[in-house]
């Protein structure tokens, strides 16, 4: 980020933040400044939020020079910048629009420069194969190494909706994709850790000063790791707390965004868990104090850097997964993982399906189902020996009416 500090004779210390604007020309570019801002985070913030707004500009002025009458897409490299532009910034999260582009990267040059009335599904099929065998890449030598087959698959359903898209607008009379030969996934049994090694995880947390009642309250809400870093003290009211916004990181910095479902939930907390979030206040309130003025009293983050501002997600995420392999946790144990063994153990221990989904904020009960089989699975045992209950409760009637 371009955050310098400013040192003033009078001994006052100010941060500032200066880019150049993108043009097509070196004369096309301007730079942009702005400071005045007492701590380093805040500048961070507002730089990055000024990056954003120059770049909305930016396009705004590209789609005002092309218009409504600009040349439609004849290739896929157009369809998919058009479904980008016209869909995917619209209406997606920024971090899914980040991956969207990446994927987008993977695909061979020779294939989105191909027409869309040329492409058949054996191209696409031939294009699945490739990145199977070496579409991936390796992070310090670049060098080509295979693709997962659900990176493949995912990558294939972006060009899929891309097609779907097409088709709304007139542009081709079919999706490919449909019809290509499609890599298949293993399905995965979700893990979930046992409560001692939940415990032992809270426990044994090290790293942000507030790492282990942020656990405290993953483990016991289930929410997902955005949402528990977005949370207020004004979310909490009572019993509940109220998930409407998740934290989001990207390159552009972090944005606070809606739910994935974009529709709030209400989450009832565990009797013991007010408690260790009172605690926590306390000792956050010991840092406004410390910070004074140059604490985010704005942004009344539950979970925050000593100064209040907000905490890196992926940061965080690694962080967990090192404690997890220090402890030596199942393998693959990571932060992601509180949220399946919440749902996993609440569903073993009898809880209906729609209150898991409820909780969860999944956008249908069949997705808890699909993604939580094993745990409604593990239930057969208790559901076969009622069964023999309830037979021998029946014929101990009938004997008992009969006698």
């Amino acid at each position: 980020m371009p955050v310098y500090k400013r040192k003033y004779r009078s001994g006052k210390v100010a941060w500032y933040y200066q880019f150049a604007s993108s043009g097509s020309t070196r004369l096309d570019q301007k730079l942009i400044t702005e400071s005045g801002f007492p701590t380093k985070q805040e500048a961070i913030a507002a730089e990055a939020v000024r990056r954003t707004e120059e770049q909305k500009k930016r396009d705004m002025a590209r789609a005002g020079a092309a218009g409504v009458a600009a040349a439609m897409p004849t290739s896929l490299a157009m369809l998919l910048a058009e479904f980008m532009k016209q869909h995917a910034e619209e209406t997606l999260a920024p971090k899914t629009v980040e991956r969207y582009r990446e994927m987008i990267g993977y695909l061979a040059p020779e294939l989105r420069a191909m027409s869309l009335a040329e492409i058949t599904p054996l191209h696409l099929s031939r294009e699945w194969t490739r990145l199977l065998k070496c579409g991936g890449h390796t992070r310090k030598s670049k060098s080509p190494r295979p693709m997962k087959p659900k990176t493949v698959r995912n990558i294939a359903g972006l060009v899929s909706s891309a097609y779907v898209r097409a088709i709304k607008w007139g542009l081709v009379p079919t999706n490919p994709v449909t019809h290509s030969d499609l890599p298949k996934v293993k399905k995965r049994i979700g893990m979930a850790l046992l409560p001692t090694e939940q415990d032992r995880l809270t426990q044994c947390a090290t790293g942000p000063w507030c790492l282990s009642t942020f656990l405290e309250v993953s483990v016991a809400t289930g929410a997902r790791r955005g949402e528990v870093l977005a949370l207020r003290w004004s979310d909490i009211k009572g019993m509940d707390i109220f998930i409407d916004r998740s934290l989001c990181q990207t390159r552009e910095g972090l944005v606070f965004k809606g739910t994935k479902t974009e529709e709030p939930r209400k989450v009832e907390m565990p009797p013991s868990l007010p408690a260790c979030l009172e605690a926590h206040r306390v000792r956050q309130n010991e840092f406004r104090r410390q910070f004074g003025p140059d604490y985010r009293r704005d942004l009344d983050l539950i979970f925050a850097n000593p100064d209040g501002s907000p905490l890196m997600p992926n940061s965080v995420s690694s962080t967990v997964s090192r404690l997890c392999r220090q402890l030596g946790l199942p393998k693959g144990a990571s932060l992601h993982v509180l949220r399946h063994s919440h749902a996993s153990l609440l569903l073993l221990e009898g809880v209906d399906l729609a209150t898991v989904s409820a909780r969860l904020g999944h956008a249908s009960v069949r997705t808890t189902a699909d993604i939580y089989s094993h745990a409604i699975r593990g239930k057969d045992h208790a559901a076969a020996q009622c069964w023999d209950d309830i037979m021998q409760r029946a014929r101990a009637e009938k004997s008992s009416g009969v006698n």
